[in-house]
């Protein structure tokens, strides 16, 4: 039995069993609220991929730092981001995180810490190399957790922030979610380099592979790289190996792969591996409670989007509002 699953109580385990649950059942149900007309605009899915958000997140402290892509769902939900607010957001609804302004790709919760999900390929990573800067400046005790994916590691603002990272010495955690394709490119046919890991030796950064199917084995890694990074040792870089069940976003024809693949990555399906262990555990966790746990998140969901469908449409006269500051009777 590993360390870490040794050493967790019942309560932690099924906490992130319940957490996973949240994280499936949510996007399941925003495809369905999507192909019904009440999602608008683009969506990309995080189904397949909870285990890398839940672990990660659960190694960090609640004032730490979450940064990331346009698949963010996930990462919002698991940082503690309210489902109603999210689900609001999606429907564009003034009870939303951003007022219904952002959507599905601009999540963001400043309370929690949630620092956005950003619609431009690895343009979060310049920006988290500022958090770490901010927190390196103030002398705080912070980390930052960097989310993105396998396709923005050929793009140049990847590699300046690895080496300004490292320059500076920040404490920024950089999770590479490698889920085998951008968009429906295979990584092999875009990079030269397909192990994203082996890209920190060229900054002098710790790279390491993770079991992204595995929650535990995720939690894990990250909180060995948390431990590095608040003792003032730099920047990390972890390429957590996943897949998502879903296309690229809803509108993906998902023409690219073979059923015989999708297959072999659904048996390693991180909410059905997890239920097992639970059900192994030393505690005794029960077949009961695992299911009385999927009930309970069924109506955490469902009341998500009542409360979506019930809140009123952003007023037309906040349509400007927070594009500019609004100037202070100093200026």
């Amino acid at each position: 039995m590993p360390k870490l699953e040794a050493a967790l109580q019942k309560t932690e385990m099924v906490s992130l069993y319940r957490q996973m649950m949240l994280l499936r059942q949510f996007e399941e149900k925003v495809a369905e609220m999507y192909t019904k007309g009440h999602v608008a605009g683009f969506c990309h899915l995080y189904i397949g991929q909870e285990a890398v958000a839940v672990g990660a997140i659960s190694a960090l402290e609640p004032e730490d730092y979450v940064i990331s892509a346009y698949r963010e769902h996930g990462q919002a939900l698991a940082k503690g981001c309210e489902p109603n607010e999210v689900m609001a957001e999606l429907f564009g609804k003034a009870t939303g995180l951003c007022g219904g302004r952002g959507g599905s790709m601009h999540l963001f919760d400043l309370e929690k810490r949630f620092m956005g999900g950003f619609a431009i390929v690895a343009g979060q990573l310049p920006l988290a190399v500022g958090l770490g800067l901010a927190i390196d400046y103030q002398k705080e005790d912070h980390v930052v957790l960097c989310f993105f994916g396998d396709g923005a590691v050929n793009e140049g603002a990847f590699h300046e922030s690895l080496n300004l990272a490292k320059l500076w010495n920040l404490p920024v955690i950089f999770i590479c979610e490698n889920n085998l394709y951008g968009m429906g490119t295979p990584i092999e046919r875009a990079t030269s380099l397909v192990d994203v890991a082996h890209h920190g030796c060229a900054y002098g950064i710790p790279g390491i592979q993770a079991d992204g199917m595995d929650v535990l084995a995720m939690r894990e890694t990250v909180a060995q790289a948390v431990e590095h990074a608040r003792t003032q040792r730099g920047p990390y870089l972890i390429e957590a190996l996943t897949y998502r069940y879903r296309g690229h976003s809803m509108a993906d024809p998902l023409k690219y792969r073979t059923q015989s693949e999708v297959e072999v990555w659904q048996s390693r399906d991180p909410l059905r591996t997890f239920s097992q262990k639970l059900l192994q555990h030393r505690d005794g966790v029960s077949q009961e409670e695992l299911e009385a746990v999927e009930k309970e998140v069924a109506q955490t969901v469902a009341q998500a989007v009542a409360f979506a469908q019930e809140s009123p449409d952003p007023p037309l006269d906040s349509l400007m509002k927070n594009i500019y500051v609004e100037p202070s009777e100093e200026d």
